[in-house]
């Protein structure tokens, strides 16, 4: 088990569950998970391995896939009925948002859309919160080291983003083998969703330098080690090596994101498609659509960085877009999004909400909305 902090404290490798039991201070934790860990003895499990903690325990599963505004209130008004002093959340990017919210809204005054991004919020969010904890069982979102949280609000049926640095956690445990049960196709999504991460912040027209070693280096990661974790669920060496380059391309999307996330996130809000499978069905698409533009010097430059990477995992293609594509149908994304029900009509609609999506606004190269629409249409 090692520890290091980046500014996060994480606990990562064999063991890091018992060093956060150790580490507990408070009274009474509530749990945030969603029901299918709880049905699968993952919240159990993990309740015993922190047993030697004297902390007492409430398990909070009402989080959906893509969460909602309601799964924020629900929790809020559970975490003061039942006298909580700090939260752990358990599973995946979905049960760390929400609980990243519910932290500093069980004694925030309503309405939740106040906190967004979109309203300029994040001041207005209180820097002493209680503790969380984050205990992630995928290996994609890195959400265990972001200080935002993505939330579907109620009255727009749209994504909405909520950034503060008070909500990143107080501690992030890394142990692979609550990612092992992961079964392929969840595995491969969640990790082409941290590869995606890197990807776009890489290309982010911002400038970090260290954000964008920490994105080079968390790209090499799943090329490395994706195609093993997807292969075989209890290789905990690779599985390690994913929650390292998840939790990597959380700390570089501090330069922001891109027009894949855009594409991707109204997939999810309207479809209820699962994100990270979402960014695998646009990116290759979107790196086409880049691909094609009248690129500077630098950003030419960036984009063969990324190639030169795929020619040295044995990944070499045409172009970037053909690279991705082969990369993915390997890990068994079937492409297309007519073949995921998504209807045709809809095109126009989803493209309309990308466009007031803010991640594009970071995008290698500037899009429109008409731009966006091209893209679904290709990859449709």
């Amino acid at each position: 088990m090692n520890q290091f902090s980046f500014p996060t404290t994480i606990l990562h490798g064999e063991g890091a569950l018992a060093e956060l039991s150790d580490r507990l201070a408070e009274k009474k934790l509530m749990f945030v998970t969603d029901p299918g860990l709880v049905k699968a003895g993952v919240v159990e499990h993990t309740i015993a391995g922190l047993k030697g903690s004297g902390v007492a325990f409430e398990i909070f599963d009402g989080v959906h896939p893509n969460p909602f505004e309601e799964d924020v209130e629900s929790g809020a008004a559970f975490y003061n009925e039942h006298g909580c002093d700090g939260l752990l959340a358990l599973g995946g990017g979905s049960a760390m948002d929400v609980a990243k919210v519910i932290r500093f809204f069980a004694n925030h005054p309503p309405p939740l859309a106040q906190y967004s991004v979109l309203e300029n919020g994040g001041a207005k969010i209180s820097d002493t919160l209680p503790s969380m904890y984050a205990v992630p069982t995928t290996a994609g979102t890195g959400s265990e080291v972001g200080r935002g949280a993505v939330i579907t609000m109620r009255d727009t049926g749209r994504k909405t983003l909520f950034v503060a640095p008070p909500l990143m956690p107080t501690i992030a445990v890394l142990e692979p083998a609550l990612t092992s049960s992961l079964p392929p196709h969840l595995t491969a999504a969640t990790g082409i969703d941290a590869f995606t991460h890197c990807l776009e912040s890489y290309f982010a027209p911002v400038y970090h330098p260290m954000a964008d070693g920490v994105a080079l280096e968390g790209i090499r990661l799943c090329l490395a080690h994706l195609n093993a974790a997807v292969a075989d669920g209890q290789n905990l060496a690779a599985r390690a090596q994913m929650q390292m380059a998840a939790s990597m391309g959380a700390v570089a999307f501090q330069k922001d994101l891109g027009m894949v996330h855009s594409l991707a996130h109204p997939l999810s809000a309207r479809h209820g498609t699962h994100h990270g499978f979402a960014n695998a069905l646009m990116l290759p698409d979107s790196m086409a659509f880049i691909e094609a533009a009248d690129l500077t010097a630098n950003q030419q430059q960036r984009i063969q960085t990324i190639r030169t990477l795929f020619g040295e995992a044995g990944r070499s293609g045409d172009s970037l877009a053909d690279e991705t594509r082969m990369w993915f149908e390997e890990l068994g994304i079937k492409f297309g999004l007519k073949n995921h029900n998504i209807p045709a009509d809809d095109l126009g609609n989803l493209a309309d909400e990308a466009f007031l999506d803010t991640c594009h606004a970071t995008n290698l190269i500037p899009v429109t909305r008409d731009d966006l629409a091209e893209v679904y249409t290709r990859a449709y």
